[in-house]
């Protein structure tokens, strides 16, 4: 009977500690934040303490690109895949999409839950929700809260006359401001998890996407900057509240050591200049400039990443799903072939990044791919910096601009004239890759369409 006790402990023992070496993994997505304005970026006038302990606890990713709007960014998070192969490259999931992330695609939560993670998703999907089979807990997500569509009201929870808020998948009718009880509920997970099973959380808040709605306690933080930038100034503050919430709930829990966060927004800031700060990088949101996909991140993983460092090598939303499988140990993969690549040594060591070329995106109208320190830009159609349209005005003429992103990271200057070669190049590689993808999904909503009292559920 001893012997089986024994043996019994010893099991457990065993379990616990195979537990314990599999790391906590936190995914922290701002919306539409401006690379500029937080403080480990460089930013001056919005403090962010909680995000900047993050950043210093760990590196600065100086070089990590995502797609130029929403959903596509999403969709590569949960793929590996660059959203052009689901056809969500062009704008964003609208509220009235008959369409979302295609249910043949692997989600990184299905891929964690094969590795013995638990996981959630605290704040905006956007990737669909015009049937069941769509929504998080059918994707892979064990627990769900939050929102579907982007661009809700902070306080009502409402989208286009459509109530948006729900727990696990079912409508939720708790009050308050939106990033507090996104916040509010990722801690709860985080308390009600760790130590029981390694746990993947992944927290999207709406902010400091528009409208921009802050409470008056934020707004006063501010009385030195003016209209929509105070309330912008006012979201952020607040989103980073909520980050020390969730960095509070890992230390409470006893969790920090043994737990990998991300944070990262989504696209570069829209109306760069008025409303957000994406310093001297070219342009903004729903562009292919620096300034539209190169944005603020940072990670931290304690014995892992070197603290108080700045990772240089480009890196993209897609590694993420191969890097955290690999780091999980998950058995099963991607069924579909992965654009993303493992970037665990870029991260850890320092090395260099694994890509050859990363894509930024390829849409009828537009495209641009990054290999090395050169970036090729080609144009048939203006930019769509609100990102809700399939596309801009056509161009009288083509535009095709190259840069060399070490000595013009900001790219005032365009070499395609001077460099024939390396634009025929990088020409080939985009085309490419257009070669690949597929039609983009976005249509116009119907005329017959009808807001359902509940989105996610039938009107």
């Amino acid at each position: 009977m001893f012997r089986f006790f024994a043996l019994l402990a010893l099991a457990t023992f065993a379990t616990a500690a195979g537990a314990a070496e599999k790391p906590n993994i936190v995914v922290i997505l701002a919306d539409d934040l401006g690379r500029a304005d937080c403080g480990f970026m460089g930013g001056k006038d919005i403090p962010t303490p909680n995000i900047d302990k993050l950043a210093k606890a760990g590196a600065t990713l100086d070089a990590f690109y995502v797609q130029p709007v929403c959903s596509p960014t999403r969709a590569a998070f949960m793929t590996g895949r660059y959203p052009m192969r689901h056809g969500l490259q062009v704008g964003v999931v609208r509220p009235w999409a008959q369409y979302g992330l295609p249910l043949e695609e692997q989600t990184i939560a299905q891929g964690l839950k094969s590795a013995g993670y638990t996981t959630a998703i605290c704040g905006k999907w956007h990737l669909g929700h015009f049937q069941p089979e769509y929504l998080p807990t059918k994707r892979g997500f064990d627990h769900q809260y939050g929102h579907y569509n982007g661009a809700l009201d902070y306080f009502t929870h409402i989208r286009d006359g459509g109530f948006d808020w729900h727990r696990d998948d079912a409508v939720c009718r708790d009050e308050g401001y939106s990033t507090h009880l996104i916040a509010k509920e990722a801690a709860k997970f985080v308390a009600d998890t760790a130590g029981k099973s390694p746990f993947f959380l992944y927290v999207p808040f709406n902010a400091v996407h528009a409208p921009l709605e802050a409470p008056d306690e934020y707004l006063n933080r501010f009385p030195n900057l003016k209209n929509q930038r105070k309330k912008y100034a006012a979201m952020l503050s607040a989103m980073d509240d909520g980050v020390g919430t969730i960095l509070a709930a890992l230390d409470k829990a006893g969790a920090t050591s043994n737990t990998l966060v991300i944070f990262s927004s989504d696209n570069g800031g829209p109306s760069p200049g008025t409303v957000t700060d994406n310093g001297p990088y070219r342009a903004g949101k729903g562009t292919l400039y620096e300034g539209g996909v190169r944005v603020a991140a940072c990670a931290a993983w304690p014995g892992h990443i070197p603290v108080g460092t700045t990772n240089r090598e480009p890196m993209h939303m897609v590694d993420l799903y191969p890097t955290f499988l690999k780091i999980a140990g998950a058995t099963v993969s991607q069924k579909l072939p992965l654009d993303g690549l493992d970037v665990g040594p870029t991260l850890t060591a320092g090395k260099p990044s694994p890509h050859e070329s990363i894509l930024l995106n390829t849409t009828p109208s537009n495209g641009a791919v990054r290999a090395g320190d050169w970036k090729l830009v080609v144009k048939t159609a203006a930019d769509d910096p609100d990102g809700e349209g399939d596309a801009g005005k056509p161009l009288a003429k083509p535009s095709v601009e190259l840069f060399d992103l070490k000595a013009d990271p900001y790219e005032k200057t365009n070499l395609a004239g001077k460099e024939a070669e390396k634009v025929a190049a990088l020409r080939k590689t985009l085309d490419g890759y257009a070669k690949q993808a597929v039609t983009p999904k976005a249509k116009p909503k119907a005329k017959d369409f009808v807001t359902p009292k509940v989105w996610g559920e039938k009107s």
